[in-house]
């Protein structure tokens, strides 16, 4: 059956696979908690530090370049080693770069330190789930997917409420503290609850092998989850400071700080996602991604102008935003796992995370220059910033379409 097509729900899965699900999900519940540091505190950083919104843009954006440049090495080593050993030590320099944040003081330091902690979700997110589903097979896999991938978003939401909650109790070095503890308690509960597995024989290859890019359908959905993540992670980048300026456009102050509003809207991510798979099983896949990719396209040139409304509307309207931004995470995480040759898979996903994650590491930055440009106290500024992400937003409907094209290879009538 073609990833693309409607498929029946699953059996239900065994409790080891139930189990396996909630340890790697939990640890990577835990592994985030420093993810959100930077981008929930954005305000006070600018203010401490000096920074224009371009500068702001590079050290939110800095996690995701660590991110991208590390992740077709450490993801494409996991065709040959086993993905735990790969994921067990990047959860220990998550650790470090977490804590060691609080050493920043100016603007490259603390660029310095989210490249690194970049570097350690590039060894933990992807090879942690090519660790899970190598443990999972059958029907049962996809759901795992789902919810692992649905993870990333609860991670990013507890990382928005945790700095900016006990920020208020002992400054902004407290939750970075912090965040290195729970990535410490992460990397027990894989080396605990994880069991090794021997890497399956494939075929010999070169080790930078670029077969994956032959691969019409993996091109495709590296694409669209590249233009995914650069509209999520801008949004979840200025989303604080967006709503620091509509309070401040509207002369009264919100009744629901940045970082509460920047925790649901995350948390909310987690359900979107885990359903949006669901959705995409029932319905078809690409159906299911190119109607929400659209329809977040659409949202996106909304929300900027939402700064005029009512805070209620406005807190709806991200909410409604929320959920189309994360609608098509899972799915398209699962497509590219369907569509990857076995043998390859490992290198797959590093194409997929590097391409993706390119995406995130521009979208904060593109989102900020456009305010440095329009004014990030004007109303059209951030319009623009929003708008920017839905336009590019929708070349991943374009490239999933283009994946599903069949190229007519019919002989051609000959002239007599």
């Amino acid at each position: 059956m073609s990833p693309n097509e409607a498929s029946p729900p699953d059996s239900n899965a065994s409790p080891a696979a139930r189990r396996l699900t909630l340890v790697m999900c939990l640890a990577e519940t835990l592994g985030m908690a420093g993810f959100a540091l930077f981008a929930a505190l954005l305000p006070e950083f600018q203010v401490l530090w000096q920074l224009d919104n371009t500068e702001a843009g590079w050290i939110g954006g800095g996690f995701f370049l660590g991110y991208m440049l590390a992740v077709p090495v450490l993801t494409g080593l996991t065709d040959r080693h086993d993905a735990r050993l790969i994921y067990l030590w990047a959860m220990l320099l998550t650790a470090f770069a977490s804590a060691g944040f609080v050493l920043a003081d100016d603007f490259w330091s603390a660029l310095l330190w989210r490249v690194l902690a970049g570097v350690g979700l590039a060894g933990t997110y992807m090879p942690g789930l090519k660790a899970l589903s190598e443990r999972i097979e059958g029907p049962a896999q996809s759901r795992a997917i789902a919810f692992y991938t649905a993870s990333f978003g609860l991670g990013t939401a507890l990382s928005f409420l945790l700095a900016g909650e006990l920020a208020k109790l002992g400054g902004w070095e407290l939750p970075a503290l912090l965040s290195g503890g729970c990535a410490l308690l992460a990397w027990v509960m894989v080396w605990r609850g994880l069991p090794p597995k021997p890497v399956a024989l494939h075929e010999p290859r070169h080790w930078l092998d670029l077969a994956p890019l032959m691969e019409r359908p993996v091109i495709a959905y590296c694409l669209a989850y590249a233009m995914h993540n650069l509209e999520l992670f801008a949004f979840r980048a200025w989303l604080v400071a967006f709503i620091v300026f509509a309070g401040d456009w509207q002369g009264q102050p919100t009744w629901l700080s940045g970082t509460w509003v920047a925790m649901l809207a995350t948390l909310i991510g987690m359900p979107a996602s885990i359903l949006g798979n669901e959705m995409a099983i029932r319905f078809g896949r690409q159906r299911w991604l190119m109607t929400v990719m659209l329809l977040s396209a659409v949202l996106a040139g909304l929300v900027g102008l939402g700064a005029a409304l009512p805070f209620w509307a406005l807190l709806i309207l991200i909410l409604c935003y929320s959920v189309t931004v994360t609608a098509d995470s899972a799915a398209l995480t699962s497509g590219l796992v369907a569509v990857a040759p076995a043998s390859h898979r490992g290198a797959a996903m590093a194409l997929y995370s590097c391409t993706g994650f390119t995406g995130a590491f521009l979208g904060p930055l593109l989102f900020g220059m456009v305010l440095d440009a329009l004014g990030d106290d004007q109303l059209s500024g951030w319009w623009a910033a929003f708008a920017l992400m839905g336009l590019l937003l929708l070349l991943g409907p374009l490239a999933l379409r283009w994946a599903n094209r069949r190229v007519d290879i019919r002989p051609q009538p000959q002239r007599v």
